[in-house]
């Protein structure tokens, strides 16, 4: 997934393709990127208690093996300290979390994410219920389109399948403005098919993508 900040020119441009895909639909289209969907600490913490476990008991036996032997006090503190250090460095260390952490439930805090902005972003609320959100995570490498009610009553979620796969491999190319762009418009030709523009249409989200 994109590392590379998105620039200016890059924003300019993915508006223009919100502004040039609305204009064939009374469909909106809302864009959010988010450098990451959470921080990750506490689930990381968990992973390194539990690999601290693992690797003292592996150092017990292999004391055990070699007839060597440790008190007691000194091994607890031993691990303990160990802990301890992981900890910091998780701490001091932030981007490191999040290999620590199960890919299922990286996908849950973006989706999660994705979610919290739909409603926060108020896509939820256009007049026809057809708002469209297209959301990427870049840490958890995750990218999502959440559809209103008013559109997935006719667009299937085979469709924003598709878009999304050709979302994520710009996207692992670095070229996350271009996936976002690709994106705009494959559902920008989606909402004019089946949400052509009407006269009196009003433009009801703003058309920027942003970055959270």
């Amino acid at each position: 997934m994109a590392t590379r900040p998105i620039s200016l020119e890059d924003h300019d441009r993915i508006a223009d393709a919100i502004r040039a895909a609305e204009a064939k639909t009374d469909g909106e289209i809302y864009c959010v990127v988010a450098h990451a969907s959470d921080g990750y600490f506490f689930p990381a913490a968990f992973a390194a208690a539990l690999a601290t476990l693992i690797v003292s008991l592996a150092v017990a036996y292999g004391l055990e093996a070699w007839w060597l032997t440790i008190r007691l006090p000194h091994f607890v503190l031993a691990q303990l300290l160990a802990l301890g250090c992981m900890l910091l460095l998780l701490w001091a260390l932030p981007g490191w979390r999040i290999h620590l952490v199960p890919r299922r439930l990286r996908y849950q805090a973006a989706h999660a994410n994705a979610m919290k902005q739909f409603l926060a972003r108020n896509v939820h609320r256009t007049s026809a219920r057809t708002g469209v959100l297209i959301f990427v995570s870049i840490a958890e490498r995750y990218a999502e389109i959440v559809a209103d009610s008013g559109i997935d009553a006719k667009v299937g979620q085979h469709v924003w399948d598709g878009v999304v796969r050709e979302l994520t491999r710009r996207a692992g190319d670095d070229r996350l403005a271009d996936g976002f762009v690709r994106a705009i418009e494959s559902v920008g030709a989606v909402l004019a098919e089946h949400f052509p523009v009407t006269a009196g249409d009003i433009n009801e989200l703003d058309d920027h993508l942003v970055e959270i």
